[in-house]
């Protein structure tokens, strides 16, 4: 348990290690999209994890990377080819950047930092805990661009051939006139993310100054 809070709160790879933001930021234009590019990450992550840690001691200091992303990259085929195959409204809305989870700074580097030097069950872990701490993060950054930009939450529009439902709840606030349109645009997204970091790290120093 340690491993994986570690992973959502002192290792949280969007507000705390700052890592794969540019895809991160691009697909939190929905809470649905978020969430659902958050559990490929983290399948990709435990998988990848997991079978760097099976052969740590096989592979060269030398070819380590190579060796690691061939690993990454032969998992987010298997899953692009699954998405295109059961959910294709889904593949067409993420296609352009589920090829960028291959070099996608947090996978690798939790394979390099991590798996490379645990157990199996420790990189697991890691992996559920840091694609946790992902997938709560961009979705906290979708719910808020989402609402205030659209005044409209989606949960299910893409991923409704798979389930069978469409989830997708428009004026959230009754009335009211949205007036944070720019949060719909990229810019939007960076305002967000710098706005959250700016409140946790405001938290911290908070936490700090009182103990």
């Amino acid at each position: 348990m340690k491993t994986i809070l570690n992973g959502i709160i002192k290792e949280n790879p969007i507000f705390v290690l700052t890592l794969g933001l540019c895809s991160s930021l691009a697909i939190t234009d929905t809470v649905e999209h978020a969430y659902l590019m958050g559990l490929c990450v983290t399948v990709v992550l435990i998988f990848s994890n997991f079978i760097v840690s099976l052969i740590r001691k096989l592979v060269p200091e030398n070819v380590r990377i190579p060796t690691y992303i061939l690993i990454i990259g032969t998992f987010v085929t298997i899953l692009e080819i699954v998405l295109d195959r059961y959910v294709p409204a889904l593949y067409k809305s993420l296609s352009i950047y589920l090829p960028l989870i291959v070099v996608n700074c947090i996978i690798l580097g939790r394979a390099l930092t991590v798996a490379s030097k645990s157990n199996p069950g420790i990189s697991i872990l890691d992996g559920i805990g840091v694609g946790l701490g992902y997938t709560l993060s961009i979705s906290v950054i979708a719910l808020i661009r989402e609402i205030l930009g659209s005044n409209s939450i989606t949960l299910m529009n893409d991923i409704s051939s798979l389930t069978g439902y469409i989830a997708v709840y428009k004026n959230i606030i009754p009335g009211s006139i949205i007036p944070f349109s720019i949060l719909k645009e990229p810019s939007g997204a960076f305002l967000t993310l710098g706005l959250l970091m700016a409140l946790i790290n405001k938290i911290k120093g908070g936490k700090h100054e009182s103990n």
